[in-house]
């Protein structure tokens, strides 16, 4: 389990980062970039949550649960497999939590108006929150992929399915919270011309 007593250590003031396997890396690094912007996607969930605690409970526990899940993200992240031999087990995303997710997206689709248009961003705070957060897991799933094409990193294959599906159950919950689509605020093809 993690401990932490100190919070600063100065190890980082030169610009580097350590790795859950003990190597160093500038903080500008893609692995690095990746699990930070991770980590920024699970505040924003956290920052959601202020919306759907009370209103929203049964999204608010599955939100409860990806944040636990993002945290393993990041560890798995944080120790990439260089297939060298470690002292522990390290934390891997596994198909379960996967799983688990699509399960939850399809339970609030089933509920969801069908979309004849794009959504745009926004609707009650919820909504708009939930869409923010979806914006950043993207985002973080684009650095994943960028890193995944690079031959001397390794990217967990089931992380890259797991950080996918986190973007489609927010914007899911997103439409949810909006009334179940009804709330939604839909484009319209030029209509400011």
């Amino acid at each position: 389990m993690v401990k932490l007593n100190k919070i600063y250590t100065r190890t980082g003031d030169d610009g580097t980062t350590g790795l859950g396997t003990g190597e160093r890396r500038l903080k500008s690094d893609l692995r690095v970039d990746a699990y930070g912007t991770i980590d920024e996607a699970n505040a924003c969930i956290g920052m959601a949550r202020i919306h759907t605690a009370a209103e929203h409970p049964a999204i608010d526990a599955m939100l409860s649960r990806i944040q636990n899940d993002l945290f393993d993200l990041g560890a798995d992240l944080a120790v990439p497999d260089d297939g060298k031999p470690l002292e522990y087990e390290p934390l891997r995303i596994v198909a379960a939590q996967t799983d688990r997710i699509e399960r939850d997206i399809d339970a609030l689709n089933k509920e969801l108006q069908p979309l004849k248009s794009f959504v745009l961003n926004g609707g009650t705070p919820a909504a708009a929150a939930l869409h923010l957060s979806r914006t950043v897991a993207r985002r973080a799933e684009r650095l994943m992929v960028a890193l995944a094409q690079d031959p001397a990193e390794h990217v967990n294959r089931e992380a890259l399915k797991y950080i996918n599906r986190v973007s489609d159950f927010l914007f899911v919950a997103a439409r949810a919270v909006n009334d179940n689509g009804k709330a939604d605020v839909l484009w319209v093809p030029g209509k400011n011309r």
